[in-house]
């Protein structure tokens, strides 16, 4: 485990405690898959939240074991090419373009059958609404984040050798990557009676593609991953929040300061006569006594009548 990089160690801790957290609550009537797996946009149960958690949940042993081997064994590589930062950012793209291209597939399915016609839908000679029955598609797994990190394995190693079971002789990266697209189309195209979401996995290695292709064509975009992933998104929103709040705070000291200001023209004239009845009294004071008979106040008093305003 120590020679995991950090962020594909972390995902792979994340997804087991995952598994395992399902595993327990499940025992206690807890379907923690139902709660957090991407449900069809459409049903009652779907949440935004679920485009991201879906992908930390399993089904079973053997569905989070490939999904886990193939995280470790290129996800290693690729987080030591881009670094941990933008490898995260990568995978979470991937994991949720594979649940937006799913949410795809499902809505055309569920147009393609009509099902927005019906209430109920018979299963296994029972009766059940229409909203139980699509809230039963749900997607969980890992599987498009992965296929999204076998993509970049591909493109950035393209003649990469591998050896791959059951083929006795070692195979490009490129080629095993085409030969993966092409098992998930026709998996996909031959229907959903398998189970597997063949369309997510290819959401994934869509989503992951065209980002691999923005970053080669932006590739300052890429090298701020680098330095600091997401540093300069939320140092944007902290400086906006800060200017909103001073902004606020001199609106307000405005407001008092011309609240302070304003007074009726009764007050003004009273204040004026005050203020004409101190500089005559000082004037007297300057024909009998002379200016440096003068109190310093009453001195700064001449002068700041003096003063234009």
């Amino acid at each position: 485990m120590n020679n995991i990089p950090t962020m594909t160690k972390n995902l792979l801790v994340i997804n087991i405690l995952a598994f395992l957290a399902s595993w327990v609550l499940q025992r206690s009537g807890v379907d923690l898959n139902a709660l957090l797996g991407l449900h069809f946009f459409k049903a009652s149960d779907f949440h935004f939240y679920q485009f991201f958690t879906y992908m930390f949940l399993h089904g079973g042993f053997t569905h989070i074991l490939f999904n886990m081997f193939a995280l470790w064994m290129f996800g290693s590589v690729i987080e030591r090419v881009w670094g941990p930062k933008k490898f995260l950012f990568y995978y979470i793209v991937c994991g949720v373009g594979a649940g937006i291209v799913q949410e795809m597939a499902q809505y055309g399915s569920y147009l393609y059958q009509g099902l927005a016609d019906y209430q109920y839908v018979s299963m296994g000679g029972a009766r059940i609404s229409m909203d139980s029955y699509i809230n039963l598609w749900t997607t969980i797994g890992a599987s498009g984040a992965v296929y999204g990190i076998l993509l970049s394995f591909g493109m950035i190693f393209p003649n990469e050798r591998m050896f791959i079971i059951p083929f006795p002789f070692p195979i490009k990266a490129k080629w095993l990557i085409v030969g993966y697209i092409a098992i998930e189309l026709f998996s996909a195209m031959s229907g959903p009676g398998d189970g597997v979401a063949h369309m997510a996995h290819l959401g994934g290695m869509l989503f992951g593609y065209l980002l691999i292709r923005y970053w080669r064509n932006h590739p300052d975009s890429s090298q701020r991953f680098g330095r600091s992933y997401g540093q300069e998104f939320f140092d944007n929103l902290r400086r906006k929040y800060e200017d909103r709040q001073h902004n606020q705070r001199m609106h307000a000291e405005q407001m008092r300061w011309e609240e302070r200001r304003r007074e009726t023209d009764e007050e003004y004239n009273v204040r004026q006569k005050q203020n004409q009845e101190e500089i005559d009294a000082i004037l007297d004071k300057i024909r009998k006594s002379g200016y440096d008979s003068l109190t310093k106040e009453e001195k700064k008093k001449l002068f700041e009548q003096k003063r234009p305003s």
